[in-house]
């Protein structure tokens, strides 16, 4: 069996792809016990800065989850349906919302259910022009269970996310744009040295800074603003003594480029 994801590093930037091709890269079981795996994995590497999540081949980023699988657990009760699939794939997604580097999606095709959820826990998302979004759970009698009824609304918005959840109705990359779900558009070739060069734009700047930075959205995105300053200055205080909080300052002052550790 081909592997179900597979990675590999361009530049300090690692290429995730989700790989079920035949399957629209539905996202069974074991892709994504090994897609957490993988992350564990390149958290621990000095050598990946950033993350490009994508689906293999030309018509999907990712289906969404396995129906024929997840059906199975149901028929096997609540409990068992819970634990296999709500919590595994909610774990997934909180992963890669929280993963300490930056994470882009590079959305290739359809991105229902689980796809589109993954789409909303990264941190940066770009989509091809062929890309198709949808939230069709509703279609099946369940509401989405990785996420995103939680996370689609803080993106869109209460009312526009609604509409999309309640209806189940596809739409397109620039809706996605317009909603928040995606920053941009792009012709279909152009998506992953997009993808590529705006993680490559975040490359210049301090790692460090950058996990301190997604730390504190992700964190402080759901808590009270005077919570959410206290996240921000938890996250100040954690770079203050670093070198690469006085490399940029020092750099800054000499007006010369920083010289960061991985740069």
């Amino acid at each position: 069996m081909s592997e179900l994801v597979t990675v590999e590093t361009r530049n300090e930037i690692a290429l995730v792809t989700l790989n079920r091709p035949g399957k629209l890269n539905a996202l069974n079981y074991a892709l994504i016990d090994r897609l957490l795996a993988l992350l564990d994995r390149l958290e621990a590497d000095p050598a990946v800065r950033a993350v490009v999540v994508t689906g293999a081949g030309e018509r999907a980023f990712s289906a969404g989850g396995d129906i024929p699988e997840f059906a199975g657990s149901m028929a096997a009760g609540v409990d068992i349906a819970v634990r296999d699939f709500c919590r595994r794939g909610q774990a997934m997604t909180a992963r890669l919302e929280s993963f300490p580097k930056p994470v882009i999606a590079a959305v290739n095709g359809i991105a229902y259910g689980g796809g589109c959820e993954i789409t909303e826990a990264a941190h940066l998302a770009v989509a091809s022009e062929r890309a198709m979004f949808a939230k069709p759970e509703i279609n099946i009698g369940i509401p989405p269970t990785f996420g995103g009824t939680q996370r689609l609304p803080r993106l869109a918005g209460r009312k526009r996310a609604l509409e999309l959840l309640l209806t189940g109705e596809p739409f397109g990359p620039e809706r996605a744009r317009e909603i928040g779900l995606v920053n941009r558009v792009v012709p279909h070739d152009d998506l992953l040295p997009e993808a590529f060069a705006l993680a490559a734009s975040i490359l210049r700047h301090s790692s460090l800074a950058a996990a301190r930075i997604i730390a504190a959205v992700t964190r402080g995105i759901n808590a009270t603003i005077d919570e959410g300053l206290l996240i921000e200055r938890e996250q100040f205080a954690r770079m203050a003594a670093t070198r690469d909080a006085r490399e940029g300052l020092d750099a800054w002052i000499a007006r010369r480029a920083p010289d960061y550790p991985g740069r």
